[in-house]
């Protein structure tokens, strides 16, 4: 079981309020990552020793440039492979994008964009096309990530890693509120694996601002800024870990009836049945399902 990505959440904060959004992502989201605070983490990561990627998400890490920036020279200083995932806000012109981009040049191995129609204006598409023609002039690898409308049962579906082109919403996080009034819903009981995470050997984690590792968004094993992440990680048991434990024996539906949870007849997907259910179990277990980023709007 080898670690080779993390994933960082810069900051909870964002430029939009997305309805798709796994986090809850806003402008007035709490939670930024200090330069110490990336330093600590990439270091750890070298002490594992198999890490190799680190990808610098958000909500939107370019509301922090300056952190961003310094936070992408060490990544590379250190010799780890960079990736970025951003809307795209501040590509008003090819010449601002330059100014973004061109000191990430040779340093940035890969840029994916977020383009569709849940962003609130249509000049985010003249944005992504500034930035992707400039990236192509510094050498900087570009995908454009398309979640499709929530009715889209034909658009692809996604496992672990979002991909960059069109996939299917997952209804986690905000989604999970905001758009699953108008899809086709089936019973509870279907929803009987997790189709879109590998907890055994995932392969990468999400570490937010505030130190926590997330196995899946909302579901964590450990908080570096309290111990080790070469610790954390070898303590890690998926099957013995209450959340993932029964995940693995019978997906969504299996950890609703483990722990006696109400929930509905019908949801949309597996993610919507586990968000719910997580939800319902966050004070039974405050450590493994949190921060409130991950379950809570903030306004």
């Amino acid at each position: 079981m080898d670690l080779t990505g993390l994933h960082l959440l810069l900051t909870y904060q964002c430029t939009l309020q997305c309805d798709h959004c796994f986090v809850f992502g806003g402008p007035w989201q709490e939670g930024t990552m200090s330069l110490d605070v990336i330093e600590n983490i990439l270091q750890q990561g070298k002490k594992l020793g198999t890490v190799n990627t680190i990808y610098f998400e958000g909500g939107e890490p370019f509301l922090y440039y300056p952190t961003l920036l310094r936070g992408v020279e060490m990544a590379y200083e250190m010799g780890y492979n960079v990736g970025l995932v951003s809307n795209g806000f501040w590509g008003i012109s090819e010449e601002d994008a330059f100014r973004a981009l061109s000191p990430m040049q040779g340093k940035v191995s890969m840029l994916s964009l977020s383009c569709d129609q849940y962003h609130w204006d249509n000049r985010f598409e003249e944005y992504i096309a500034n930035i992707e023609k400039v990236a192509e002039e510094l050498g900087i690898n570009t995908g454009v990530i398309t979640i499709a409308q929530p009715e889209a049962a034909d658009a692809p579906k996604s496992s672990g890693t979002i991909p960059t082109g069109e996939s299917q919403v997952m209804f986690r996080g905000r989604a999970a509120v905001e758009l699953t009034d108008n899809v086709n819903l089936f019973p509870w009981d279907k929803f009987d694996s997790c189709p879109h995470e590998d907890f055994i050997d995932p392969g990468r984690i999400h570490i937010d601002p505030l130190g926590y590792l997330h196995i899946c968004q909302g579901i964590t094993i450990g908080n570096l800024l309290e111990k080790p992440l070469d610790q954390i990680w070898a303590d890690y048991d998926a099957h013995t870990h209450p959340i993932t434990s029964p995940m693995l024996k019978g997906g969504p539906s299996e950890l609703a009836r483990k722990y006696g949870a109400e929930h509905a007849e019908e949801y949309a997907d597996a993610c919507h049945l586990c968000f719910k259910v997580r939800e319902s179990l966050r004070d039974k277990f405050p450590v493994e399902l949190g921060p409130d980023q991950m379950y809570i709007e903030f306004d």
